[in-house]
């Protein structure tokens, strides 16, 4: 299954995206390499293979949930730049 340029300007185009020609062709290489990779991979007879949930069956080290020690609101404040009624203050990120 081969990508053409002009679905990956349409991709880009919803993707809110603008690009070069030359960017348009290199990208439309660029997939058409990742899908024929996966058509590769599809190909592949892995009847004989046993399913696994992950490849390695090493587990981390697990340690049980303990609460520490913690400082005092007013401490956590003190060299805050501008603290808003006992929390940080910090610039409106989403308008």
């Amino acid at each position: 299954m081969a990508i053409g340029k002009s679905e990956v300007r349409h991709i880009a185009r919803l993707a809110n995206l603008d690009f070069s020609d030359e960017e348009y062709d290199r990208f439309t290489h660029q997939l058409n390499a990742i899908l024929e990779y996966v058509a590769q991979l599809d190909r592949l007879d892995t009847s004989a293979i046993e399913a696994t949930s992950h490849a390695g069956s090493e587990t981390g080290p697990l340690r049980e949930d303990a609460a520490g020690g913690s400082i005092s609101q007013e401490e956590a404040l003190r060299n805050a730049p501008e603290p808003g009624r006992g929390h940080f203050k910090v610039p409106r990120v989403i308008g």
